[in-house]
């Protein structure tokens, strides 16, 4: 099993990697007129709005794993 493991886990590297290289880029957006106000920038997914959140709960879950590491061993 461990030596099917060694095969399998790189071909699927390799074939996911090309899969992501062989897709379609969209087009540009075209660009927003400037008068509809504050906060109507192009489209997308903002990552400001909850980033402190984000940082706080991946230093408390690092600092978790650690803990738990050191407790095992």
């Amino acid at each position: 099993m461990k030596h099917i493991k060694k095969i399998i886990v790189p071909v699927l590297f390799v074939l996911v990697t090309f899969i992501s290289f062989a897709q379609n880029i969209a087009p540009p957006a075209p660009d927003q007129p400037q008068s509809l106000g504050p906060g109507t920038g192009p489209p997308g997914l903002p990552i400001d709005s909850g980033l402190i959140l984000l940082l706080v709960v991946a230093v408390i879950y690092g600092v978790y794993k650690v803990v738990k590491f050191k407790k095992t061993q």
